[in-house]
């Protein structure tokens, strides 16, 4: 039986999975990719340690307008299968709370065993070629780039989003998957910095404080998530804020009113907090307030909160009215930041938004409006939130679409 060649246009992580496994499946592979080298993206994820994936892995920790196509996905290629795919490369892996990485800690390693593996399997890497056209023929799909003309049976997008575009996703993909008639919904930043609205800023930048941070669409409880709040002199950043992001920006794109309330000391109920700094009162009255809370907030958030709630600094805190305590307290507890904007797609670690998950096959990652025609990664609309999951969606689709290109179309 004659091979079939397959054409890969993007050289990321799904790009690099799919060729993968379409080669091992016999198939003569082509990976057309933009940059001077391949797997660039994959170097920045987990701080440059590569979390690849999550031990705990379920379709509830991916976000789309369709998610139903996450559990098939992953049924097909999940946490198991990717684990030991990488054992196999010769990857010793670690669990760090779930979360996995590389024993090496270098996301280097991974991309390494990645690359040698496509060496192995004779793939062939076309590097710094833009593609300018994609079009279905009788032959297959011819694919014409600014240094030359490619014929395959089968082809598969696999260019990443909008994200970081300096290490590849620059949105052409949608251009390529519009031409074949596909929907795609609003792409907006994901895990990425929120804009505050505030003269605050400039004065807590810096500031990193543990905290529950809740989003709301018109006043509408929508998500949130506790960790590492960072401030910046512009707004909010941090895991938390990350996990949220995707919601916020979604909100913004439809031009809807989004608060993000901040709990900055989430271990106590604010009866427990009025609680115990009443009883500090009694037995610290005297210290002047900005000394009063230094152990409970960092300095810069005490003045901040004083500032906001219009209580003098060097008063002394059995001095300062109970109404006024309880409004300060109140504030600490149901900090709400008016969000404005968020960092641009050249910040973000992902994109929200992109090809309708109703238009592809979730068992083979083949589009329902083109036969020979796959899709993986980023470029469809499923985000994962921070830990491994947008590299394990990478994988999972990347793996799928390989095979399933290489054994031909059920269409």
């Amino acid at each position: 039986m004659k091979s079939r060649n397959i054409i890969v246009i993007g050289g990321g992580a799904s790009g690099i999975a799919a060729a993968i496994s379409a080669a091992r499946e016999g198939a003569n592979v082509i990976v057309i990719e933009h940059k001077d080298r391949i797997g660039k993206k994959i170097l920045s994820t987990g701080n440059g340690r590569c979390n690849l994936t999550n031990e705990n892995m379920d379709a509830r920790y991916f976000r789309g307008d369709d998610t139903t196509i996450v559990t098939e996905v992953l049924n097909e290629f999940g946490y198991s299968q990717t684990k030991q795919f990488f054992e196999q490369l010769g990857v010793i892996l670690k669990n760090r709370q779930g979360y996995i990485y590389p024993i090496s800690d270098q996301a280097s390693t991974i991309l390494d065993v990645l690359r040698m593996e496509l060496d192995r399997l004779k793939v062939k890497v076309c590097l710094e070629q833009h593609v300018v056209s994609a079009k279905k023929n009788t032959k297959g799909f011819q694919i014409i780039t600014d240094k030359g003309r490619y014929q395959c049976d089968a082809l598969i997008l696999a260019t990443g989003g909008k994200a970081s575009s300096v290490l590849g996703s620059d949105g052409s993909g949608y251009v390529l998957a519009k031409q074949f008639g596909h929907q795609i919904s609003p792409v907006v930043p994901a895990l990425v910095q929120l804009k505050g609205k505030g003269n605050y800023f400039k004065q807590v930048a810096g500031v990193r404080t543990h905290a529950k941070v809740s989003l709301y669409e018109n006043e509408t409880f929508i998500s949130e998530d506790t960790g590492e709040l960072q401030l910046t002199n512009y707004g909010i950043s941090g895991i938390p804020v990350f996990q949220i992001s995707r919601y916020a920006a979604k909100g913004l794109y439809e031009k809807k009113k989004i608060n993000v309330v901040i709990d900055f000391i989430p271990s106590m109920t604010e009866d427990e907090l009025y609680t115990y700094v009443n009883e500090r009162v009694k037995t610290h009255g005297e210290k002047k307030t900005e000394d009063f809370f230094v152990g409970m907030f960092h300095k810069k958030l005490i003045s901040m909160f004083l500032k906001e709630a219009n209580i003098p600094f060097s008063t002394p805190v059995h001095m300062i009215p109970h109404e006024d305590l309880k409004r300060m307290l109140c504030l600490c507890k149901h900090f709400t930041v008016v969000i404005e904007g968020t960092n641009d797609f050249e910040q973000a670690q992902v994109c929200a938004g992109g090809v309708r998950t109703t238009e592809i096959n979730p068992k083979t990652m083949e589009s329902l409006h083109e036969s020979g025609l796959y899709i993986a990664g980023e470029l469809l609309d499923i985000d994962g939130i921070c830990g491994g999951y947008n590299l394990q969606w990478a994988w999972s689709t990347g793996f799928i679409a390989g095979e399933n290109a290489a054994k031909g179309s059920n269409l």
